[in-house]
């Protein structure tokens, strides 16, 4: 095994649900007359401090970290993070895996409110798309974001061209 400390194989536990991490952020402050984010966002450890900003194509003045872009990164890292351990499980280099997130806030056609739509583009020089594709569908199948997103969100996972 090439990284006890995360694998599946170790942390599954039964068919309860066990948390292996707990992190907790809360958001104060900003306006919220428009309805978006904006504010102070700080996680309880204090390794995430930083203020949301509306984004100027929503008629925001102040360029900043906004919740779609933190949505994003997480989504990135956390798909990034699984198709890395599958990489590692088949002797593949992880290393030069880059993931892209692009979300999307907009109207939602069936209600009028607000829906997110998430894509992510998967690079990987130097493996062979009939040896990637598999490993995108295990690493899907893997990711707690891709399995969220299945949930409710549209979302689209490709190889790079």
């Amino acid at each position: 095994m090439n990284d006890p400390a995360l694998s599946t194989e170790h942390d599954y536990g039964g068919s309860a649900f066990r948390a292996l991490y707990v992190t907790r952020v809360a958001v104060s402050g900003g306006s919220s007359a428009h309805g978006r984010a904006t504010g102070r966002a700080r996680s309880a450890d204090g390794a995430l401090a930083l203020e949301l900003r509306m984004p100027e194509e929503l008629g925001g003045d102040n360029p900043g970290p906004n919740p779609e872009q933190l949505f994003a990164a997480g989504y990135a890292a956390c798909f990034h993070g699984a198709l890395s351990l599958l990489a590692r499980r088949h002797l593949l280099d992880p290393g030069p895996i880059a993931v892209e997130a692009s979300v999307a806030f907009g109207r939602d056609p069936a209600d009028g409110g607000y829906q997110l739509r998430a894509d992510l583009v998967v690079s990987w020089p130097g493996v062979d798309r009939d040896t990637a594709t598999p490993l995108l569908a295990q690493a899907t199948a893997l990711c707690p974001y891709a399995k969220m997103t299945r949930q409710g969100i549209p979302a689209t996972i490709n190889l790079a061209p």
